[in-house]
């Protein structure tokens, strides 16, 4: 679990299975310390879909094509606050709490 929190503490978006092949185990085996982890309070998912990332000092509220922040995340995405693409083909984020 110390090999799993150490990639998770530097910052790279990594799918399960790139994480399973990096400490050489299975999928199923990541996803229970994850699991754990994230129980623990030790680990949090970090949202990077258009419908949870945050939004930083209201930003959105000045874009067009948005509706705008509700508890500080957004409600849906637009290209102002989104990057080119959007975040459909990046790997999963934890932050070590």
């Amino acid at each position: 679990m110390n090999q799993l929190l150490a990639l998770l503490k530097d910052g790279h978006s990594r799918s399960v299975e790139m994480l399973a092949a990096e400490l050489n185990t299975s999928v199923d085996d990541i996803l229970r310390q994850i699991e754990f982890l994230e129980h623990a309070g030790l680990i949090r998912k970090v949202l990077t879909t258009a419908s949870g990332h945050g939004c930083s000092s209201g930003a959105c509220s000045s874009c067009t094509g948005c509706s705008g922040c509700s508890g500080g995340h957004k409600k849906s995405g637009c290209s102002a606050c989104l990057p080119d693409g959007g975040f459909k083909h990046m790997g999963q984020m934890w932050e070590v709490v």
